[in-house]
């Protein structure tokens, strides 16, 4: 994975929602099975999710499943299991140990594609943690921040710009970055308040996130304007446009870049990464 601006949580149960997904230009799309899904709507949710992984996407394509004490969860991996799936978002992740076991589920399951893997920190427990579970896998790339069920957990409510979550904030992206991975912070809830939603991303920015979790396609563009593509990124995204173009002249549609095989849906990351640079 090479960028990770935007996190969009897309409800796995609603067909209309995971159509319109397929063209939008977020970094990821990641369809849900968890919160946004009721629990008599779970089962739909995995045949839609799974059908919806048979099509293309612009961008990378997670799935959010079930949390490691759902006792769903290991059916929500078996089922979504695809060579078109980038990575599975585990929510509510307390201890090392099951990321662990998560791994060790999906090298007896995957055939060719190696799934990635982004553990959401959202109690107190999981954030004393967070060093230890972004180190657990060579399969994580990410920790995103749960900022609601983290506040949950401590009895407190939620209001922008308090101090209430700032120490799990904070320290995040510091355990995120000295395990070598990404941090993605939370979600902006006022799908309307767009000045609130930039100013967040800003403060998220300062933090050391790479991105931002959003829940609405029309947050995507704001939140790309206040992460731009860093240096590493971009000389990333070079080499992608470089190593497919030569490829496709020979009639090959997969390279392998820094050890990694990549393929139409990084190509089309590439140019959006050297786009938002020119921009």
């Amino acid at each position: 994975m090479a960028i990770v601006r935007t996190l969009l949580f897309v409800p796995g149960n609603n067909q209309r929602f995971i159509d319109k997904a397929r063209a939008l230009n977020a970094d990821i799309v990641c369809l849900d099975l968890e919160d946004s899904v009721p629990s008599n709507e779970k089962v739909n949710a995995r045949v839609l999710v799974k059908n919806a992984l048979n099509d293309e996407f612009e961008s990378y394509v997670y799935v959010r499943v079930n949390s490691f004490d759902s006792n769903l969860i290991y059916d929500d991996i078996k089922a979504v299991i695809s060579d078109r799936l980038s990575g599975i978002v585990i929510p509510k992740v307390n201890t090392a140990d099951e990321v662990k076991q998560i791994s060790a589920w999906l090298d007896g399951l995957e055939d060719t594609r190696r799934i990635e893997l982004i553990p959401s920190i959202e109690s107190a427990k999981g954030v004393v943690n967070a060093y230890s579970i972004a180190s657990a896998s060579d399969r994580v790339i990410a920790l995103v921040f749960g900022v609601f069920d983290f506040l949950h957990d401590l009895g407190l409510e939620y209001r922008p710009e308090s101090i209430a979550y700032s120490y799990a904030r904070a320290k995040i992206p510091v355990d995120a970055r000295a395990a070598g991975v990404d941090a993605i912070d939370a979600i902006w809830q006022s799908v309307d308040d767009i000045d609130g939603l930039v100013r967040d991303a800003m403060v998220a920015k300062e933090l050391g996130y790479k991105g931002k979790s959003i829940i609405h396609p029309k947050q995507i563009d704001p939140v790309h304007s206040v992460f731009l593509p860093s240096k590493e990124e971009v000389e990333w995204a070079r080499k992608v446009i470089d190593a497919l173009d030569e490829a496709m002249r020979v009639g090959r549609g997969a390279v392998r870049v820094d050890g990694r095989m990549v393929d139409a849906v990084h190509y089309k990351r590439a140019k959006a990464i050297l786009g938002a640079v020119k921009g």
